[in-house]
């Protein structure tokens, strides 16, 4: 009886299973001719017919990787769990050490916002059976990711219905960020590297913050979901931008928890995310 309940158990699992699928695919960029990875996860229905899926974009931080999503949070199980639940097919593109997601005008191999936004995007709907449209697609991601997420969302109107930020770092002239001074200096200098010096090029800056951008949400349609921890050295540059967006009557679901700038947030954090991106995109 033990051995018949023991089997009748693992193929269960097996067949539960069989059909859930995370790929690691090879997308060029066809503006450097780069190639680049990404985690690819398919939800256990993908398999089960001809049905389309909607697309949700999770772009990784700063100083991090494509991988990060699937590495660095201690639930190995959660984007899994989450392309299951809610029938999404989760995309995780590489965004580099410190991109921002943006075409710099300094560095000619960083040109990520083409990117995403032509090169990740194409290949993806060219090989999965998503749905092929804005009404299909939503983008978030963590600290540089929820930067690049409200930038190229705001930047790419037509590409995506709803956007999300986890403590975005939504400002590049870095106001307000409270980091020590060394640190502070450090990202100073990433930013010089692919935006040009703040002092030479202050328009630059301007152009790329989030605020400077945020009509674009309202005017297109784009849904909204910005939060940060109250511990997180980037609280009060999110702060600021919800101030403006509810100054400008931009509807935004908003929110602060306890927590900082760490893996431990983003991974509670990102069920939230989901489940609002789940009430908003087109089965």
């Amino acid at each position: 009886m033990k051995h018949s309940f023991l089997f009748l158990f693992l193929f269960a699992f097996l067949f539960v299973n069989a059909y859930s699928k995370t790929d690691t695919v090879q997308i060029a960029s066809s503006k450097t001719n780069i190639v680049y990875q990404a985690v690819v996860v398919t939800p256990a229905s993908y398999e089960q017919g001809n049905e389309l899926f909607p697309t949700v974009y999770l772009l990784h931080g700063g100083y991090g990787k494509f991988s990060d999503w699937t590495k660095q949070i201690s639930d190995k199980s959660l984007i899994q769990r989450m392309s299951d639940q809610y029938g999404f097919i989760i995309v995780m593109p590489e965004g580099k050490e410190f991109s921002y997601y943006l075409d710099s005008p300094v560095d000619s191999t960083s040109q990520f916002e083409s990117y995403i936004s032509k090169d990740v995007i194409g290949y993806i709907d060219s090989n999965f059976r998503t749905i092929p449209k804005k009404e299909g697609r939503a983008i978030t991601g963590l600290s540089m990711g929820g930067f690049g997420s409200l930038y190229i969302s705001a930047s790419h109107p037509e590409l995506f219905i709803a956007a999300g930020s986890m403590s975005g770092a939504v400002n590049p002239d870095m106001k307000e960020w409270k980091l020590p001074q060394e640190v502070a200096k450090n990202i100073e200098d990433a930013f010089a590297g692919i935006l040009g010096s703040k002092e030479e090029f202050p328009k630059r800056y301007q152009e790329v913050s989030i605020i400077h951008k945020i009509r674009e949400y309202q005017k297109h349609h784009i849904r909204l979901m910005i939060e940060c921890g109250v511990d997180d050295f980037l609280i009060e540059a999110n702060r600021e931008l919800h101030r403006r967006l509810d100054f400008e009557g931009i509807s935004h679901d908003y929110s602060e928890r306890d927590g900082g700038h760490s893996w431990k947030y983003w991974e509670n954090a990102l069920p939230y995310h989901m489940l609002f991106f789940a009430n908003i995109l087109q089965k």
